[in-house]
């Protein structure tokens, strides 16, 4: 039986856009985001956007996390 694959939180946000561009940075460079939506629907200042990666690629999405961050 294979294994299942362990993520990493890489970041989590309350801003939808942001977050929908970390995404866009980490697919455009192969690695595979999953990405947990759990704003509250009705109030937007509760809750936050998580954005996971598989934990064998943490260390090149963190670098390009802090790349795109600072730019």
């Amino acid at each position: 039986m294979k294994d299942k694959p362990s993520w990493y939180l890489l970041f989590s946000t309350q801003n939808f856009p942001k977050a929908s561009i970390i995404k866009g940075v980490l697919e455009e460079n192969c690695i595979p985001v999953q990405v947990l939506n759990k704003l509250d629907s009705s109030y937007l200042i509760f809750g936050q956007i998580e954005i996971y990666v598989p934990m064998h690629l943490k260390d090149v999405a963190q670098h390009l996390l802090q790349r795109s961050l600072l730019n």
